[in-house]
């Protein structure tokens, strides 16, 4: 007997028209699951089998089976990210959500660093010119074609959102030579002096000091199009701006408008409002030789995906294992549910205490807890299938780049 994992973020249903499970989550709409046939029959004295396990990235298992070939069997399916799942709903089916928050700093900070030195030293255009066989006759020719880059000792760049990556991009850009502000309500004192730059208090002064604005916050209902019309006229004339956090920060018809008036230098996007779409099919497709677009892919190297997977197959362990989790985002709504009076303290519930074999899983299996692995990689959402046997609540690990 097959049943469909439809708590899980599944993607596209194949009929027309009709809506994903995970937007009945979001709306809070009841769904009506399939009546569950335990085609397993009578369970025997013998040693139960491990649990299965649903690893939500997979196109293969070179990474996550060294780490659970030991304690789960594996299944595969594409996913998204932590956006596409309402965590307190999740928390009321006994679903644990967690991510990889460390993951991919590095390479995110790095293409930061990369995106801002194209716009001050214009790298991008330039190659653009080569690669278009235009001649340079002379230094009047260089001139007009690098007319607006600019020397970064002694500017200012501005951080907004000074989490793991505003912070490594604070002190990769120390190194060459900018002055670095960074604005973050929800950063403790002190973090300023430790790192050697500068705080401000309000969104409007950092705008107002910096010749360059990074963007390096999560997305929500507060922050939604934080850079539009308003603040974008509080930036320096012909400052730069830089985002590769989340599309929706952006107004994206503001800062068409401001990048055609010039109030804004040049732009370098790495994430957009309506992704997978082209972003110049939108208001800034009359703007496009002002910006540089990349297709949300500063999170990515060989070495962080690989690290994303092995970091989401720890987690999974560490659940079946009955340790703790270390990166739960709904524990507070587990709590409330009562799912977690033990989460990252004494063990999830049902599972056996720290340090019990791995061979143990009755207690498991007949509660029902399973577990599944999420990853940001940017494949399309697919419905995951699991036999009957596999435990009814899934706790979820994701990644958020």
């Amino acid at each position: 007997m097959i049943l469909h994992a439809w708590h899980l973020p599944v993607g596209r249903c194949a009929a027309a028209g009709r809506r994903r499970p995970v937007d009945m989550l979001q709306s809070g709409t009841p769904v009506n699951k399939r009546p569950r046939v335990d085609a397993r029959g009578p369970i025997s004295n013998g040693p139960m089998p491990r649990p299965l396990v649903a690893l939500l990235d997979g196109r293969d298992c070179s990474v996550e089976m060294p780490i659970l070939k030991d304690v789960a069997t594996v299944a595969f399916c594409d996913a998204q990210s932590t956006s596409e799942i309402h965590e307190k709903a999740a928390a009321e089916l006994g679903i644990h959500v967690c991510n990889v928050p460390g993951y991919s700093v590095e390479e995110v900070a790095d293409s930061t660093m990369c995106m801002i030195l194209n716009l001050y030293r214009r790298t991008y255009w330039l190659a653009r010119m080569v690669a278009e066989d235009k001649k340079f006759m002379g230094p009047d020719a260089i001139r007009d074609a690098a007319n607006g880059s600019a020397r970064i000792r002694g500017d200012t760049l501005g951080i907004v959102g000074l989490g793991k990556i505003g912070q490594a991009v604070a002190l990769r850009a120390k190194a060459f030579g900018f002055a670095v502000y960074f604005y973050d309500p929800y950063i403790q004192d002190g973090i300023d002096r430790a790192l050697g730059i500068t705080r401000v208090f309000t969104l409007q002064e950092l705008l107002y000091q910096s010749d360059c604005v990074t963007l390096h916050c999560s997305l929500n209902e507060h922050n939604h199009r934080l850079i539009n019309d308003f603040t974008i006229k509080q930036m320096r004339p012909g400052a730069f701006l830089v985002n590769t956090a989340r599309g929706g920060l952006v107004d994206e018809e503001a800062l068409a408008a401001a990048l055609k008036e010039g109030r804004i230098r040049a732009a370098a996007l790495d994430v957009h409002t309506n992704e997978p779409n082209n972003i110049f099919l939108g208001p800034l497709k009359e703007v496009k030789n002002t910006i540089i677009a990349t297709p949300h892919a500063s999170y990515y190297s060989e070495a962080s995906f690989s690290e994303l997977r092995e970091m989401a197959a720890t987690e999974i362990r560490r659940y079946i294992v009955g340790h703790n989790l270390r990166n739960c985002v709904n524990k507070e709504y587990l709590k409330m549910a009562s799912y977690g009076d033990g989460l990252n303290g004494a063990g999830a519930p049902g599972l056996p205490a720290p340090g019990a074999p791995s061979s143990y899983y009755p207690a498991q299996m007949q509660r029902g807890m399973g577990v599944a692995a999420h990853s940001t990689s940017a494949h399309d959402a697919a419905s995951l299938s699991v036999p009957s046997s596999l435990p009814h609540h899934l706790p979820t690990a994701q990644s958020t780049p």
